[in-house]
């Protein structure tokens, strides 16, 4: 049987991770995929550095076009990013009876529904599991390993770079800006974070997840997007010694009354396998009524864990080729005429536990008025935390846990207890998920 042959478009880290490996294992993955996958064309405007990587093995053109309108190319790999030229390269191929496969999440959960939309029509496939978690197959167990089960919650730790930093704020107890700085020297952020740590890149994965897990159409636009960027580290280790650690989380859940899409900032039990996930790796909780929890932890970036994903979905690919599109997996794991209209909530009517962090005067009467207020919104106190001024100082911390409440209800709260004269600045509130 001839090979699949596949156009590759853009051979930086990912893709010179994708060439390598596929031309390392081609064997194996011969064997797997029923014929040999073979990367004939690459597409790089550095052709002089593409044609080192490549060795002569295939043709380099500079010009992606040429690629995607090639009547021999097979499968278009799209690895070059961002939203402008790669939709267009992607809705090209499509157009030309081409299948794709692209690790570009922010494309897939900004304009997914068109993409899909062009790719039913035309019968190909489009495939996209290097998109979230890089080397970890959670798009495969969400639409297919999990298909049984009514999906209750997901939650993520899907941004290595901001994983890292917390985990060094936590270890070396360092403020923010100072470990940022090193995770730019050591290569884990970039030159601008701007996507990492404010978790712009977190909510494209997370919105992703959502829709495959609920069978919802993308909608990244109505995602609650907030970064580490105001995380002291006096909070994390107030956060341990209350037996919890901070972690960025992508949550979603299916309530009632709709379904949370959400990236913040969040406690967690200590006692929690995610909440021990360490340094640039990722780590997904999945809970199905059947199943259970489920965790899939791994690298989630990198030229070989990314390149391990980008494989799997031409070997999917060249394994479903030639079968009959309506008996191919949905893209997002439900038929297309059955998603859901399920509403995104508004951040205001989800429903979690938070942490509170309030500087107080430190004088009689202070604690009493704070736990008034928050007795009139319902809240209820779990834990509660209060510093011992130092000597000389008038104020103080006062940490405290609550119960579940509507975040709207938190939010009046806060207003009313820094409407109070005794308390100095903002109250630093965190959301808090236990995960049981």
């Amino acid at each position: 049987m001839k090979p699949i042959k596949v156009g590759l478009l853009g051979i930086g880290t990912v893709g010179a991770g994708t060439f390598n490996v596929l031309k390392r294992n081609q064997e194996e993955i011969a064997r797997r995929a029923g014929r040999a996958i073979e990367i004939t064309m690459v597409a790089d405007l550095n052709t002089a550095r593409a044609a080192e990587l490549t060795g002569g093995a295939c043709q380099v053109v500079s010009d992606a076009n040429l690629v995607v309108n090639d009547p021999d190319i097979d499968i278009v790999i799209e690895l070059i990013g961002g939203y402008g030229i790669a939709k267009e390269l992607v809705l090209k191929a499509i157009a030309n009876g081409k299948h794709v496969v692209t690790a570009n999440k922010a494309l897939i959960a900004t304009h997914g529904n068109e993409i899909f939309k062009a790719a039913q029509e035309k019968g190909v496939i489009v495939a996209f599991e290097a998109a979230v978690a890089g080397g970890i197959p959670i798009i495969k167990s969400l639409r297919e390993g999990l298909t049984a089960n009514r999906i209750q919650w997901i939650a993520g730790i899907i941004n290595g770079t901001t994983n890292f930093i917390l985990s060094e704020m936590r270890d070396k107890g360092l403020d923010f800006a100072v470990v940022l700085k090193e995770a730019q020297r050591l290569g884990y952020a970039e030159a601008d974070p701007t996507f990492d740590i404010e978790g712009i890149d977190a909510a494209h994965k997370l919105t992703i997840m959502a829709s495959i897990a609920f069978g919802i159409p993308v909608q990244f636009d109505k995602a609650y997007v907030e970064g580490i960027t105001g995380l002291e580290a006096k909070d994390i280790r107030y956060a341990e010694q209350l037996g919890y650690r901070i972690k960025l989380l992508g949550v979603t859940k299916k309530t009632p009354k709709g379904i949370e899409l959400r990236v913040h900032p969040t406690l967690v039990p200590a006692s929690r396998l995610i909440a021990n996930v360490e340094g640039a790796m990722n780590a997904v909780m999945v809970d199905g009524d059947a199943v259970g929890q489920t965790l899939y932890y791994g690298k989630g970036a990198g030229a070989e864990p990314t390149a391990s994903a980008v494989i799997a979905d031409l070997v999917d690919i060249t394994r479903l080729a030639t079968a009959d599109p309506g008996h191919r997996v949905p893209h997002l794991a439900f038929q297309p005429d059955a998603m859901a209209a399920t509403p995104i909530l508004p951040m205001s009517e989800i429903t979690t536990s938070y942490y509170l962090r309030m500087h107080v005067a430190d004088k009689p009467g202070v604690l009493a008025d704070v736990t008034r207020i928050l007795a009139d919104s319902s809240i209820s106190i779990d834990a509660m935390l209060q510093k011992e001024p130092g000597e000389g100082e008038m104020q103080t911390d006062i940490i405290m846990l609550t119960h579940q409440t509507q975040e709207k209800n938190i939010v009046a709260a806060l207003q009313k207890i820094e409407a109070l004269s005794s308390v100095v600045g903002s109250v630093t509130k965190i959301r808090l998920e236990e995960l049981n």
